[in-house]
């Protein structure tokens, strides 16, 4: 029997306590204990991104990060994005706009990705969105509406295909 060890995580503005096996995944410390189930857990090693978080504003593959390694650090996952009255943020409307989503399981992650890479880009072009893009994989959009989105998001296009 593992011994269970005492965590404190800083999870969307708000600590969370807990007893945890040192093995335990930041992903299902998320899913699991907190029921934060939009960060979603797709290959288990770190490829696809669907589980992508940020820790202290960057992104990272919470399948591949220990909850204990989590701790003193400031996690955000995609339940943050949207505003307390559930209000989506202008990428999220971004997304809605150009069906930039059609299943939805990468979408958590890929906003995630997003958000600091605008924060420091906030006027990419196509190429840069698309290398910010490259960790993450999604099987049903083809990634032209995702970029779309982005563009509509910074304000280089008004609505998807126009300028």
């Amino acid at each position: 029997m593992t011994e269970l060890r005492p965590i404190t995580l800083h999870v969307n503005g708000r600590d969370h306590t807990d007893e945890v096996e040192p093995r335990l995944l930041l992903s299902d410390f998320l899913r699991h204990r907190l029921r934060l189930t939009g960060t979603h857990v797709g290959c288990e090693h770190g490829v696809c991104g669907a589980c992508t978080v940020l820790l202290d504003g960057e992104p990272v593959r919470s399948c591949l990060t220990f909850a204990h390694q989590a701790a003193g650090h400031e996690i955000t996952t995609v339940e943050n994005l949207a505003g307390p009255d559930g209000t989506l943020n202008s990428l999220q409307q971004a997304f809605r706009q150009a069906h930039a989503l059609q299943c939805g399981y990468c979408t958590p992650g890929i906003l995630m990705t997003l958000t600091p890479f605008l924060a420091e880009n906030p006027k990419p072009d196509e190429s840069e969105i698309r290398d910010a893009l490259s960790g993450n994989l999604c099987r049903c959009t083809g990634y032209q509406n995702i970029v779309d989105a982005v563009l509509i998001a910074t304000g280089q296009i008004t609505a998807k295909g126009t300028t």
